[in-house]
């Protein structure tokens, strides 16, 4: 490269949300002791449909105090595309990055979305089916390590994130979305 040229920026920081109105914040307690309040840049977060095309899931992460980088997945099953609901049963899975450190509740019987939301998010910048999702919720067992002995209890979490959905997946009329009861 020759000298006279600038040096290349850095990749452009893609918000949660466009507004910048993306956040999560949990408490966790076992072997992750925090109280996570992620907004801004301190927040990456993105979402998509499940593999199974059926439901949604949201990825958010940020870094603890201790500079331990942290994620949080919550996949809904029973929440489709452009959906809400009250109960929605949600399976919550703890990451600490780069230590090979995974905690997940392995079910959709132990963690609850009190309440969940979605709207279409329309923008130049993002793909279509792209929805803001909005959601409090907690969990009544701990996440179990997946592998060794520990757990991780996320308390109580509520978070704005995005999703988009895979043109794959067939689009899925909202008002044919249904939620069913936590059992």
């Amino acid at each position: 490269m020759p000298a006279d040229l600038p040096p290349a920026p850095p990749p452009a920081v893609r918000a949660c949300l466009p507004d910048g109105s993306g956040f999560l914040t949990a408490r966790l307690r076992g072997d992750v002791e925090a109280a996570v309040d992620w907004r801004g840049a301190a927040l990456d977060c993105d979402g998509m449909s499940r593999p199974d095309a059926r439901g949604l899931r949201l990825r958010f992460a940020g870094e603890l105090p201790d500079g331990r980088r942290l994620g949080l997945l919550f996949a809904a099953p029973t929440l489709a595309e452009g959906a809400g609901g009250d109960a929605v049963p949600v399976n919550v899975t703890v990451i600490v990055e780069g230590s090979g450190q995974f905690f997940g509740t392995q079910g959709t019987d132990r963690c609850v979305l009190d309440h969940a939301s979605q709207q279409p998010i329309a923008g130049a910048t993002l793909p279509p089916r792209t929805f803001r999702v909005a959601a409090s919720g907690f969990c009544t067992a701990p996440a179990r390590a997946l592998a060794g002995t520990g757990s991780v209890l996320v308390t109580r979490f509520d978070f704005a994130g995005r999703v988009t959905f895979d043109e794959d997946d067939g689009a899925a009329p909202a008002a044919a979305a249904t939620t069913e009861p936590h059992p």
